[in-house]
């Protein structure tokens, strides 16, 4: 089997040496030696770069040695946040967030994503409140703060409007 460190160290020459600002988001190394690295980049993954980096992973890793099928692609729009660059790249879009702890807990939030400090983000939703002398609730604008380790997802929103 592929050792999935050196596949690791081998996608990290790349990204050093490409200077394109792509950043790593998984690398996935399966018990019959299938390798799947994802990649990013704040304005979208180009094929190009993928098929560069693949050519790069077979020139450092010998099929003589293990055979092995490789799959290079990007991190995909509608997968949840793996890394927090990902967080990062998403301040100001909309994003779907599964907490796994707190008042929310197993609620799905949807909202903006407003602020990333750390393994800290911040997304700013709207909650109905009642507000003293209406009779109705009324929509208000909320931040809410999760800690990435607390979640069980968060991922963009993709709307079509």
């Amino acid at each position: 089997m592929v050792d999935k460190k050196k596949v690791e160290s081998v996608v990290k020459e790349w990204l050093e040496n490409s200077d394109k600002g792509y950043f790593l988001v998984d690398v996935e190394v399966s018990d019959d030696s299938r390798i799947v690295v994802e990649i990013d980049h704040a304005e979208g993954v180009w094929i190009d770069d993928c098929v560069s980096l693949s050519r790069f992973i077979e020139e450092h890793i010998s099929r003589d040695d293990e055979d092995y099928e490789l799959e290079v692609g990007s991190a995909g729009i509608g997968q949840p946040f793996k890394v927090e660059q990902q967080y990062v790249n998403n301040v100001g879009n909309q994003v779907e967030v599964l907490p796994t702890k707190g008042d929310a807990k197993g609620k799905k939030i949807v909202g903006t994503l407003s602020a990333v400090n750390g393994r800290e983000f911040t997304v700013l939703t709207q909650e109905k409140q009642k507000e003293e002398g209406k009779k109705r609730p009324v929509l208000v604008e909320v931040e809410k703060t999760f800690s990435m380790d607390e979640i069980k997802y968060c991922k963009y929103v993709i709307d079509f409007k």
